[in-house]
């Protein structure tokens, strides 16, 4: 980590909403943003600007989120997600997230994220692995 993560830093990221983004269940003429792509957004948003505030043998993982999917937003629209980091705590990042389209406030929210050394993440899927292979 660098010392370039404190608490308060702030991202901003605007994404377009696609058809592949909205739900489908209701028919196409009342699809909207679905909430599992604002969640999608949202970690990518996070996760991207924590890029920016670790070392290359690092990246992070998301652990926990907590969301309020308020509003509709139609496809053609845009929506941007403001990121604040609120807490640090070791390893552990969490962010305070907002949500809105062009026209009004459409989710809110936390999300924790886990920096982790890419290295031993990799020696332990390895294990995991051959531990799984040896169950079958």
């Amino acid at each position: 980590m660098k010392d370039t993560l404190v608490i308060g830093l702030q991202t901003t990221r605007r994404f377009n909403v696609e058809r592949e983004d909205t739900i489908g269940f209701m028919g196409d003429d009342l699809r909207v943003y679905a909430t599992p792509s604002l969640v999608g957004h949202m970690e990518l948003t996070c996760r991207d600007f924590l890029l920016e505030h670790i070392d290359e043998v690092e990246d992070s993982v998301g652990t926990r989120v907590e969301i309020d999917h308020m509003a509709p937003t139609m496809a053609g629209m845009w929506v941007e997600i403001k990121a604040t980091i609120s807490d640090i705590q070791g390893r552990l990042v969490s962010f305070d997230f907002e949500a809105t389209d062009q026209l009004e406030p459409i989710g809110k929210g936390r999300h924790t994220r886990f920096i982790v050394d890419k290295g031993k993440t990799a020696e332990r899927l390895a294990a995991k692995a051959a531990k799984a292979a040896g169950d079958s």
